[in-house]
């Protein structure tokens, strides 16, 4: 039979704020290092003291907070919102621009990235995967 409910709402809270867009997110700065796979970044913030050698290889575990835009500014994704920073093996990550720079970071530092197409989804990726550069803030937050 039919079902009927009596709904009363109490309160409605705000959700997380978004990050902001990056002043630079349409290209890299002249100032970021480039890396032979094209890959660039610049280093937001610096590790832990005493923490600057701990850094993540292929099999390593990382648990990482990350913000991601298209370069005209749009956010495709963020822990900032999600809440839930992922712990993976560094080699099972799909974005291979993200793998490599992960690769680069020590523990405790924050990172801009600006993956060209060929190390993000390509320029022709599958249905609702976002095409070309992408840019990704990050947060190297733990390595096991």
């Amino acid at each position: 039979g039919m079902l009927v409910f009596d709904v009363e709402l109490y309160d409605i809270k705000r959700g997380p704020t978004p990050p902001p867009v990056p002043p630079d997110v349409a290209e890299p700065p002249a100032d970021a290092v480039l890396t032979p796979s094209g890959l660039a970044f610049k280093v937001l913030s610096p590790s832990k003291p005493g923490f600057e050698s701990q850094v993540p290889k292929p099999d390593s575990r990382v648990t990482f907070e990350y913000s991601g835009w298209k370069t005209d500014g749009e956010l495709l994704v963020s822990t900032k919102l999600s809440g839930k920073p992922p712990t993976v093996m560094v080699k099972d990550l799909i974005i291979k621009g993200l793998a490599e720079g992960i690769q680069l970071m020590s523990l405790g530092e924050s990172r801009r990235f600006w993956l060209p197409a060929k190390l993000a989804y390509g320029e022709n990726p599958a249905k609702g995967l976002p095409a070309g550069m992408l840019v990704f803030d990050v947060k190297l937050t733990g390595i096991a």
